[in-house]
């Protein structure tokens, strides 16, 4: 078998067809981070006070934990598919699978990490 022609060469080896999933996955968590980012500093604006126990009381409110729960995940799996950009882009060897898995084990235990401070400040509600 020949080498053919440079379009027989390279047919068949076009899109893995993920890119469109991954662009659309970070421009919507750009827009939610926009939304929470903007809730989250017009409601931290508003509060009385910036001491422990304003921000606790603040943060023990279904209203205040739900959106911050949303932002946390939202601004961790956005920093992780830019982050997965950059490897896949610029590292080609056997180090993009371990910076790979260093990634998702850090972006998954940094969102778990601020998820279960805020489940535990509003479970346990604010200080007395």
């Amino acid at each position: 078998m020949g080498t053919g022609t440079e379009l027989g060469r390279v047919r068949g080896l076009g899109s893995a067809r993920e890119g469109t999933h991954h662009w659309w996955h970070q421009r919507l968590t750009a827009g939610a981070n926009l939304i929470l980012m903007l809730w989250f500093i017009a409601s931290v604006a508003r509060l009385p006070g910036h001491d422990y126990a304003t921000v606790t009381a603040w943060l023990s409110s279904g209203w205040a934990a739900i959106p911050m729960i949303l932002l946390i995940a939202s601004v961790f799996y956005h920093a992780r598919l830019g982050l997965q950009v950059l490897i896949e882009d610029y590292v080609h060897d056997h180090k993009q699978f371990v910076l790979m898995v260093l990634l998702n084990a850090f972006t998954i235990a940094g969102a778990a990490i601020g998820i279960f401070s805020v489940l535990r400040i509003a479970f346990t509600g604010a200080p007395a």
